[in-house]
């Protein structure tokens, strides 16, 4: 790699380590700024948006980002950290309701109104999410998008953004802990996963069969089966929580059912 390609690399890595930093502290004062108006934030919490924030990081800075630079296989690594895990840990850090009770009550209504508008509920849309996530995978991957963010500062940063960006609005269309624009029943967040699974599966299987360019073969087929497998890891995490959540929500019900029924026995 030339260079001046390699201090770009760097210049981002040192972007991505201090963002991480930023956004905590960011967290920190608005924790501090709700536990004045509400009870105190948990601090598991905030735990669990550190974590999410460094396997973000992780996959751009450290031994596994520059790796991730040069060699396919821990490229694939960081996708599945970067797009699919480190989600996972923020939006269960809950930070759009840590951000509407911490701000004044005019800023959080216009943010609720933005989260309330139409192209907020259409973006949240569990297969419109899933188009955006998983389409910007086959574009990366199926043209020459791979090689040319490779050659290109700008074009790195907006692919690695978008990866990160519909890897969360895939999760967060699917699992509401969080603050959330519209709710789909159960049964339909549960085909889209289902869909998601297979056209991710489907990518992974024509990498295996042509690698992008520049790959050499073996490399790309040893790529193309952590992305297989590693994306059936956290695929069925999301599976067992949005499962968890709909038998949470089915059992009070049964239960209320089966009581009454004993009530009226009586």
């Amino acid at each position: 790699m030339e260079q001046h390609g390699m201090e770009h690399f760097h210049m981002i890595q040192d972007a991505a380590l201090v963002l991480v930093l930023v956004m905590t502290l960011g967290y920190l004062m608005a924790m501090r700024v709700s536990g004045r108006k509400f009870k105190r934030w948990p601090r598991h919490r905030l735990f669990l948006w550190v974590l999410g924030l460094l396997t973000a990081a992780s996959a751009l800075a450290g031994p596994l980002g520059d790796a991730a630079h040069e060699n396919f296989v821990a490229h694939m690594y960081g996708h599945l950290l970067l797009g699919m895990l480190a989600p996972i840990f923020l939006v269960y850090s809950k930070p759009m309701t840590l951000l509407l009770r911490a701000l004044p009550a005019g800023d959080a209504r216009l943010i609720s109104r933005a989260l309330n508008s139409a192209y907020g509920k259409f973006i949240t849309n569990p297969f419109v999410a899933s188009i955006l996530n998983i389409g910007g995978l086959y574009l990366i991957y199926m043209t020459d998008l791979y090689v040319w963010m490779h050659e290109s500062m700008l074009l790195f940063i907006i692919i690695h953004l978008h990866v990160f960006l519909a890897g969360y609005l895939f999760t967060i269309s699917l699992i509401y802990v969080d603050v959330t624009s519209h709710r789909y029943a159960y049964w339909y967040r549960a085909l889209a996963l289902i869909a998601a699974l297979g056209f991710h599966k489907a990518l992974s299987k024509l990498i295996y069969q042509s690698p992008p360019p520049t790959v050499p073969t073996a490399e790309g087929r040893t790529g193309a089966m952590v992305m297989y497998y590693g994306g059936d890891v956290v695929d069925l995490i999301l599976i067992i929580i949005l499962c968890y959540h709909w038998y949470k929500k089915e059992t009070p019900a049964q239960g209320t059912e089966n009581k009454n029924t004993k009530m009226a026995k009586t």
